[in-house]
């Protein structure tokens, strides 16, 4: 899961969507791609759903397109980029193979079920390589993300209103009222020290007065044998903790125990070694030079952020323990697509 506060566009609505859209379709923001020749544009996927359907009750700004968008996605990578493997950036960055020009390369947080039954046929279609970056600890368990579990109680309760962390009470009439405070509590929630975040996630259902079906969360996530499915059909996988939790805002030692214990789990279930690590939410202060000593000692090649990219490939030599990512949101048309994807994204804020 990432901040997506600041990274809710409005659908091609008001001035600046009209701008994009024309910049898209003229061909504008394509004029600078030739810039990106010598880049590694990352893509950063979490899921691939339909956060509109009525039945949605999981936290709706995870997703990052629904399948129809996402394969239109993948046409214009077909069409503009060279999609590669982690696989072959690490063999280029040991001097053993040279990068197309346009290289591209697809990832996914988390290890949603939905990467495998919605986005891996239309990788198979388009016979792309992806990684899927997993949070082990979530894998064939009934543990729910708490974002994801938030989202459950707040859909499902008769309350209105609901005590944040800071002792303000907040309070929703509409369901538009209600999903935003949602995705402010859950944003809240990432200021705390993670005991303290843990305490009140805990307390959430009793709260909005919310009972959860047992294994209701278990049906969420991929299982390891859909896993190992995708890993013999050359798709790879990484690590992204085996909790997920912000790795500057807990003790060192248990950060190196995150990062440990993933990997060697991952690599039990699948029987080859772990390449790539993304940081969970992976912004600025998420991430520091002592925990990507950490990632590089456990034996990572690579490790991924979610600062704005794409990188170019001098960077990435230079430092391949943090490589960026492009964070993609199911409010994005294909003209911000076409423009994340280029060299403007790393201007952005």
């Amino acid at each position: 899961m990432h901040d997506t506060g600041s990274m809710e566009n409005k659908k091609n609505k008001g001035i600046t969507g009209k701008l994009l859209q024309f910049a898209h379709n003229s061909g504008l923001i394509r004029a600078s791609y030739p810039l990106l020749s010598k880049s590694l544009t990352v893509l950063n996927y979490h899921r691939i759903n339909d956060p509109s359907a009525a039945h949605f009750d999981s936290f709706k700004p995870n997703v990052s397109a629904t399948p129809e968008m996402f394969a239109k996605q993948m046409e214009y990578l077909l069409r503009w980029f060279n999609v590669v493997s982690v696989s072959e950036v690490v063999q280029w960055l040991q001097g053993k193979i040279k990068l197309p020009d346009y290289p591209a390369l697809i990832t996914f947080d988390d290890g949603y079920l939905d990467n495998y039954t919605l986005a891996y046929p239309i990788l198979k279609q388009y016979n792309f390589p992806a990684v899927i970056f997993l949070t082990s600890g979530h894998i064939g368990t009934d543990k729910a993300f708490y974002w994801d579990l938030a989202a459950y109680c707040f859909f499902h309760t008769s309350q209105d209103h609901i005590l944040f962390p800071d002792n303000n009470e907040k309070s929703w009439e509409t369901k538009e009222q209600k999903f935003t405070i949602t995705n402010s509590w859950v944003e809240s929630l990432k200021r705390l020290p993670d005991t303290e975040k843990q305490k009140w996630v805990n307390e959430l259902p009793s709260r909005l007065k919310v009972s959860v079906p047992k294994n209701y969360f278990k049906n969420l996530m991929m299982s390891w044998d859909q896993i190992r499915e995708m890993s013999q059909n050359g798709f790879e996988f990484g690590g992204h903790t085996v909790t997920h939790p912000i790795l500057s805002r807990i003790p060192i030692e248990q950060a190196q125990q995150e990062i440990i214990e993933s990997k060697s789990y991952i690599e039990k279930e699948l029987g080859q070694a772990l390449l790539s690590f993304a940081y969970p939410n992976g912004t600025k202060n998420d991430f520091n030079p002592e925990i990507q000593s950490l990632v590089a000692n456990a034996g990572y090649k690579v490790a991924f952020t979610l600062l704005n990219g794409p990188t170019s490939l001098n960077e990435v030599k230079k430092s391949p323990y943090t490589i960026r990512r492009i964070f993609i949101l199911h409010s994005h048309t294909l003209a911000h697509y076409s423009a994340l994807v280029s060299p403007i994204n790393r201007y952005r804020k």
